[in-house]
C-alpha cells in the first residue's frame, strides 16, 4: 500500500465522482428500454432504462413529470433527456430526467390511447349509455370559446334552420393550460341550471396540441356525468377526440351538431305545416256541409215575429187581469182595516175616560185601585183623566 497517497473518505470519493460526472455530462439524451417504473405517493418517478449490453438506473421528479400527457409502462421505448449524477447514499450512478419521449408513435398519441383504453375499460364507450336527442328541444346549451369560429358557425346555422331556438353560451377555453378545467365545469354548471335540454361542446380544427383539451380524462367524465344528451363537435371531420367517444352523439364539425339540433325541429315545423293544410281542408270541408243545413233550415224556418205579436198580447191581457185583481184586493183589505179600526177605537180607554170617568192609581205602589176597601183615609191617589192628571187625598172611603 502507498502511504504517501492521500486517503479519501468514501463520502468524499463519492462527492468527487458525483462532480466529475456532473461537470461532464451536463445535458445528455438517452435511448433505452423502459423497467422497473414505480411511481410511490411522493410523486417522483423511479425506473431503469436498459438496452442489451447494459442498465441504468433513473429519476424524473415530481415538477417535471406532471407535465406529460401519458404514462410510462414498462417495455416502452423511450428517450430521456436529462443530467447524469450520482446518488450518493447508494453510490450510485443514476439519470436525472427534465423530459421524456416515447419513440415511434407520439407522446399525444400515446396518452391519447392509454385513455382511450382506460375510460373503454370503465364502461364510458358503451353503446347502451348512448341517449338519444330530444325529439323537439326549445333550448340548448353551448360550450365553446366565445370568439372562436364554431359559435359563429352554430349560431348561423340555428338562426337559419331553427329561428326561435333559445342558446346558452358557456363562454369557456378550449385550448391551452386550464381549459379541461373550464370545459368540465361548464357542462356541469349547465347541468345544474337545467334550463336547456342538449348540449354541444367543442371548437374548430387544429392540431392534436390544439384539441387537446377535449382528450382529458376530466372533460370525458363531465360528458358521461351529464344529465342531459350531449352531442361533440370537436375540429373538423378527420379529427376524433375522446370527448367524441364518450358523447351521446359526434358530429363531424360544430356546423354539423347545430344541424342536428335543428334536424328535429324542423321535421316538427314541417309535420305541423301538413298538419295545418290537413285541418284547413277538414274545417272547409265542415264549413259547406253546414252551409247547405243552414240553407235548409231557412227554407223550413217560420217567422217569429207572429209568435212574438200574440206573446205581447197575452202578455198584456195578464198584466191587466193581475193589475184588476190585485186593486180589488186593495179595496177589500182596506174597507176590513176600516171596520176593525172602528172597532179597536170603540174598545179604547181613552174612549172610556172621554165619558166621565177616571183611572185610580195608588202612588204608593202604583197599582190601579178598583176596590174601595183597598183604601184608608190619608191615601194618596193620582186620578188618570182623558186629558191630563189629578193627585188627591182619600178622606174616608164608603165600602
Amino acid at each position: 500500500m502507498n502511504e504517501t497517497m492521500p486517503r479519501l473518505t468514501v463520502s468524499r470519493l463519492v462527492a468527487l465522482l458525483r462532480e466529475t460526472v456532473e461537470d461532464n455530462f451536463v445535458q445528455v439524451l438517452v435511448e433505452g428500454e423502459l423497467s422497473n417504473f414505480a411511481a410511490p405517493a411522493s410523486g417522483h418517478w423511479y425506473f431503469t432504462l436498459k438496452d442489451d449490453q447494459a442498465q441504468l438506473r433513473a429519476v424524473m421528479f415530481r415538477v417535471q413529470n406532471r407535465l406529460l400527457r401519458f404514462l410510462p409502462e414498462n417495455g416502452m421505448q423511450v428517450a430521456c433527456s436529462g443530467r447524469v449524477s450520482v446518488y450518493s447514499q447508494r453510490g450510485e450512478l443514476q439519470l436525472i430526467v427534465d423530459a421524456l419521449h416515447p419513440l415511434g408513435a407520439g407522446g399525444l398519441q400515446l396518452a391519447f390511447e392509454q385513455l382511450k383504453t382506460r375510460l373503454a375499460a370503465d364502461g364510458l364507450f358503451a353503446a347502451e349509455r348512448k341517449r338519444p336527442l330530444p325529439a323537439h328541444p326549445a333550448t340548448v346549451g353551448v360550450v365553446t370559446s366565445a370568439t372562436g369560429a364554431a359559435i359563429y358557425d352554430i349560431l348561423n346555422v340555428l338562426r337559419r334552420r331553427a329561428a326561435g331556438l333559445r342558446i346558452i353560451l358557456r363562454p369557456v377555453r378550449v385550448q391551452g393550460e386550464g381549459a379541461p378545467a373550464e370545459i368540465a365545469e361548464a357542462i356541469g354548471d349547465l347541468n345544474r341550471q337545467g334550463l336547456a335540454e342538449v348540449l354541444i361542446v367543442g371548437r374548430g380544427g387544429g392540431s392534436l396540441e390544439d384539441l387537446w383539451a377535449f382528450n382529458t380524462e376530466v372533460v370525458a367524465r363531465a360528458i358521461a356525468a351529464s344529465a342531459m344528451p350531449v352531442i361533440s363537435a370537436v375540429g373538423h371531420e378527420i379529427d376524433v377526440t375522446i370527448a367524441d367517444f364518450v358523447a351521446d352523439l359526434r358530429a363531424p364539425t360544430p356546423s354539423a351538431a347545430a344541424e342536428l339540433v335543428a334536424a328535429s325541429r324542423l321535421e316538427l315545423e314541417r309535420h305541423l305545416d301538413h298538419l295545418v293544410l290537413r285541418l284547413a281542408g277538414q274545417i272547409r270541408g265542415r264549413l259547406a256541409l253546414w252551409e247547405e243545413r243552414v240553407a235548409g233550415f231557412k227554407g223550413r224556418l217560420r217567422s217569429p215575429l207572429a209568435d212574438l205579436a200574440l206573446s205581447r198580447q197575452r202578455h198584456l191581457a195578464l198584466e191587466r187581469r193581475l193589475l184588476r185583481a190585485w186593486q180589488g184586493r186593495l179595496r177589500e183589505t182596506a174597507g176590513q182595516l176600516a171596520t176593525l179600526g172602528a172597532r179597536l177605537d170603540a174598545l179604547s180607554p181613552l174612549r172610556t175616560l172621554e165619558r166621565g170617568y177616571a183611572v185610580a192609581v195608588a202612588e204608593k205602589d202604583g197599582r190601579v185601585v178598583t176596590d174601595a176597601r183597598d183604601l184608608a183615609a190619608g191615601d194618596r191617589l193620582q186620578l188618570l183623566l182623558a186629558r191630563g192628571r189629578a193627585r188627591v187625598v182619600v178622606e174616608g172611603t164608603d165600602a
